[in-house]
């Protein structure tokens, strides 16, 4: 397959990855703005949503104060945020226009009407009116790209880049919420707040994540930090944990592999070996925030290794430290 093909398709499947996870982290923040607090922790969760995609300096270009309709708007419409919603489905339907010849009738014309669609309800104003509603349209759209590849697609070369930008963006966006949001929790002294409200906010996490019915069929028991980090970072059969994400990405560069891969392979099976020896314990001792800023930097390697080996070379990512 030629490497700007494989890009093509690589990149379609991170954007419209990026847009539900974005629709994810804002729609839980929406709901977790209606329980009582004062206005500074509600300016700091709205805040902590550009931290997680590491765009504050982009946002204070635009707005004075991060309030929950501007955070929305940038984060949703704004043509200058490259992580914006309508920035991310506007790249994944262009991606996909160009190597439409590589996709099935069905996954280009779900990738079209999504950016068709996304125009209207812009224009129409409905992440305003309605931003739950919006939130939950993306999301939608997303689960329905995922399912239209795996029900259409011949489970070829194409299908298993698609399915790399899938599990490299959910990687990324996993290690970011989690760290943003243990570090949030230890610096508003979660701990001291009542019991009500700190299960609020684990839960709301969890939700962020499709993973609070899966954490209390895992668990059964109370939500309690150490145990949402071991479910996100550990569980291998979370469709968004850390581990199953980087099986993920294993298991479809084997399918790939070419004469310069092996060096690429390897550091990314020594990755899930890392995790998989590893407890949540000896996480925790080494401290979790260090932790995730290794992995987001390991993330960030491998998808420069996969782009020098597969698709169109991109610079090493900035650290995230």
């Amino acid at each position: 397959m030629l490497s700007s093909t494989a890009d093509h398709l690589f990149w379609m499947a991170r954007y419209t990855e990026r847009a539900e996870n974005t629709a994810r982290m804002l729609d839980v923040n929406l709901e977790n703005s209606l329980m009582p607090q004062d206005d500074t922790v509600l300016e700091k969760s709205w805040l902590a949503q550009l931290k997680i995609s590491e765009l504050e300096h982009h946002f204070f270009k635009k707005y004075d104060t991060p309030t929950q309709q501007n955070v929305i708007d940038f984060m949703v419409m704004d043509a200058d945020n490259p992580s914006s919603i309508f920035c991310c489905l506007r790249a994944a339907r262009e991606n996909a226009r160009t190597v439409r010849g590589n996709l099935t009738t069905e996954v280009w014309e779900t990738e079209n009407m999504t950016w068709l669609t996304l125009q209207q309800h812009l224009a129409a104003g409905l992440h305003k009116s309605n931003p739950s509603m919006f939130f939950e349209w993306v999301k939608f759209r997303s689960h329905l790209s995922r399912g239209v590849t795996l029900g259409t697609m011949l489970q070829d070369e194409s299908f298993n880049f698609i399915r790399l930008g899938i599990f490299l963006e959910r990687a990324d966006n996993t290690a970011r919420i989690l760290d943003v949001k243990f570090l949030a929790a230890h610096n508003n002294n979660l701990s001291a707040d009542s019991s009500q409200i700190e299960f609020y906010y684990w839960a709301a996490l969890l939700r962020s994540v499709s993973a609070f019915e899966v954490y209390r069929k895992v668990y059964r028991d109370v939500i309690s930090p150490a145990r949402v980090a071991e479910l996100l970072m550990l569980q291998n059969n979370m469709p968004r944990s850390l581990m199953a994400c980087v099986r993920g990405v294993v298991e479809n560069l084997k399918a790939v592999r070419n004469d310069v891969s092996s060096a690429t392979e390897l550091f990314a099976q020594n990755l899930y070996n890392e995790l998989e020896s590893t407890t949540i314990d000896a996480i925790l001792e080494f401290g979790l925030h260090a932790y995730l800023i290794r992995f987001l930097e390991n993330i960030n390697e491998l998808g420069v290794r996969l782009s020098n080996d597969f698709l169109v070379p991109m610079a090493p990512a900035e650290s995230t430290g």
